[in-house]
């Protein structure tokens, strides 16, 4: 019995030390990309449209002091901060637009691409005012075009982001599935369209993530932290159908952003 117990209190030892380690090798990584510049590239999820209080420069861009890159700045205050995610951009805007502050001392990137140029947007459009046969229609050409064109236009984007910045640790981030199915919603779209919606989610963060491995970088995936606060969950980080504001539609709040985005990127860095 005590060479037993002397076996088990060394192996919990053992394993209190290695998880120590692997702490210790975390928050040490985490200060070391802290300490380099940190560049905020992508769309809309990135800029923080729905997260309200836009940075009054940005214009069109919207973003936001309560998005998940400018809450990551503040809490690490990384050597430099350049925030050029957009409102509504797509591969050929990242790297048209986005791509100045790159450079080799460029320690840290994150970024949301993809879901415009799978026609995001024009997919809810169909969905919202159109059929649900249109609406399942409408999802499977875009889930074609992440299988067939997708692909390489994200390669041109993470080569580009690597040409610029190659000591960089690059986290793309993906996107919450929208709804919680036989939630709390009574009208509104179907339950076949909700969970088409979904997987068409499920699709493209998928396809993301294959890119951003071949090239060697992290994926950080929301639809963890999400669970329990999608659409129809009662307690929800993404708005729904807004007519007054219809850009903030499907989009994550304040909240989505600080309970949502932030810890997945988090973990990822």
């Amino acid at each position: 019995m005590r060479r037993s117990r002397k076996i088990t209190a060394y192996v919990t030892s053992l394993l209190l030390a290695v998880g120590l380690a692997l702490t210790g090798a975390a928050t040490a990584q985490a200060q070391t990309v802290a300490a380099t510049g940190y560049v905020a590239l992508g769309d809309s999820y990135s800029s923080g449209v729905g997260a309200g209080s836009y940075i009054s420069s940005s214009g069109d861009c919207k973003r936001s002091t309560k998005a998940y890159p400018y809450l990551w700045s503040a809490a690490h205050s990384p050597s430099s901060f350049d925030f050029t995610a957009c409102s509504g951009a797509r591969t050929g805007d990242v790297t048209a637009n986005q791509l100045g502050p790159l450079s080799s001392s460029t320690g840290l990137v994150s970024i949301s691409i993809g879901g415009n140029d799978a026609g995001f947007s024009d997919v809810m459009t169909t969905c919202v005012l159109q059929s649900e046969s249109s609406c399942l229609s409408r999802i499977a050409t875009a889930k074609a075009y992440v299988d067939s064109t997708l692909p390489g236009k994200l390669d041109s984007v993470y080569s580009a982001i690597s040409a610029k910045a190659p000591a960089a640790h690059v986290v793309v981030i993906g996107y919450p599935r929208f709804y919680k199915l036989n939630g709390s919603c009574l009208t509104g779209l179907s339950e076949n369209e909700r969970s088409a919606i979904n997987g068409a989610a499920d699709y493209l963060d998928s396809a993301t993530a294959q890119r951003a491995a071949a090239h060697g970088f992290s994926f950080a995936d929301v639809r963890g932290t999400f669970t329990g606060h999608e659409i129809c969950s009662g307690a929800a980080w993404l708005h729904s159908l807004n007519w007054l504001n219809i850009g903030e539609s499907y989009h994550p709040t304040a909240a989505g952003q600080s309970g949502g985005y932030l810890p997945a990127f988090t973990g990822a860095v």
